[in-house]
């Protein structure tokens, strides 16, 4: 019987592609499908040199699109399974998170993303919003976390086996090059320690004579009322478990007069520049959506109603803004952007991007 990964909790300073690795292990995943590409290559390094030490799987595919279909066959299977991929891959892997969206299968997928389009930069970006929310041709019935830290890179890596297992969605952890690469301290830690009880994962498929329930998984549809009324029951069962998954965080906002909108690594520069606003006198304040699906429509719409400017911060050209604006159709709040691409940012450019533009 293989050793726990971790006991109790411990203190260490490692890179995020480290913390996922370690997250997933502790979390009780079976099995990794990979394909290498930056910056999740480290992912996998981890996983291969950890995984045999507590007996747990690995297979590395011919491509992405293998590794996301072997991926949805491990939970077939019963199998807590996962995989990780950056920028183009993702794009690949769409097809098999589709499907996993239409047969309500627990994949989860932790993506580290990088600039975009196409092959663009290894390194880093908010780009891949748009695409891991809404890729594939289907409704976007998937739970996406943004973690900011590595502490929280840990803890919505356990959450997201959880949240897939519980509620039958594809999940994703949606993190970024520069989480991936930079090193900070962390807690690590078995999840029972902290009276976390991971979700049972059982088996959809089996060999003839197992013991299993009977399950009926389907991902085509003859016609178009079929089609709409399965839609429409997992629609209605995802509205109604949103109010459950649906997370965020805010800081100095019940007097703001600028509220600062910022998901992921960006929203740590948010946070600090809003500290920096507050010494000198300006109130602002700070809202991160910690789930983008679903998104925290409510309490934004809430504290965007009594802010006389929103600000949103990200390294895109305007995903977040998008799906921030839908939140908030009908409010008359002015919605500004300060939107960079593939580029990093800090705390004194969104100041001095406020203090241009006289936000506040």
């Amino acid at each position: 019987m293989a050793t726990r990964p971790v006991t109790g909790e411990q203190r260490a300073f490692m890179t995020g592609n480290e913390v996922v690795a370690w997250a997933a292990l502790a979390a009780g995943a079976d099995i990794m499908y990979g394909y290498p590409i930056t910056p999740q290559n480290e992912i996998m390094h981890y996983w291969t040199r950890m995984a045999p030490k507590y007996e747990r799987g690995f297979l590395q595919t011919e491509d992405e699109i293998a590794a996301g279909f072997a991926t949805v066959g491990g939970v077939l299977a019963g199998k807590r399974a996962f995989t990780a991929t950056a920028g183009p891959g993702n794009v690949l892997m769409q097809e098999a998170m589709a499907m996993a969206e239409m047969m309500r299968l627990p994949t989860v997928v932790v993506v580290t993303q990088r600039g975009g389009p196409s092959t663009a930069t290894v390194i880093y970006s908010q780009q891949e919003l748009n695409l891991t929310c809404f890729g594939g041709n289907g409704e976007g019935l998937r739970i996406v976390y943004s973690p900011a830290s590595h502490d929280e890179l840990f803890l919505y890596t356990i959450k997201a086996f959880n949240s897939a297992w519980k509620y039958r969605f594809p999940t994703f952890v949606l993190g970024d090059g520069y989480q991936s690469k930079m090193r900070e301290p962390v807690t690590i830690f078995d999840p029972e320690a902290r009276g976390i009880t991971m979700e049972p994962c059982r088996p959809m498929v089996g060999l003839p004579g197992e013991k299993r329930d009977p399950a009926h998984l389907r991902n085509t549809y003859n016609l178009e009322d079929e089609l709409y009324e399965v839609l429409t029951a997992a629609i209605k069962e995802y509205e109604a478990i949103s109010p459950r998954v649906v997370e965020w965080d805010t800081y100095a906002v019940d007097d703001a007069d600028l509220l600062i909108i910022a998901h992921g690594v960006v929203s740590r520069a948010a946070r600090a520049a809003v500290v920096s606003l507050r010494e000198g006198g300006f109130k602002a304040g700070y809202f991160r959506p910690v789930t983008l699906r679903p998104f925290p429509e409510e309490t934004l719409r809430s504290l965007a109603a009594r802010a006389r400017n929103l600000l949103v911060v990200e390294s895109a050209y305007g995903q977040l803004k998008r799906l921030v604006q839908v939140s908030l159709y009908g409010l008359e709040t002015p919605v500004t952007g300060y939107l960079r691409p593939g580029m990093g940012i800090t705390p004194e450019e969104i100041v001095e991007f406020i203090h241009a533009k006289e936000l506040i």
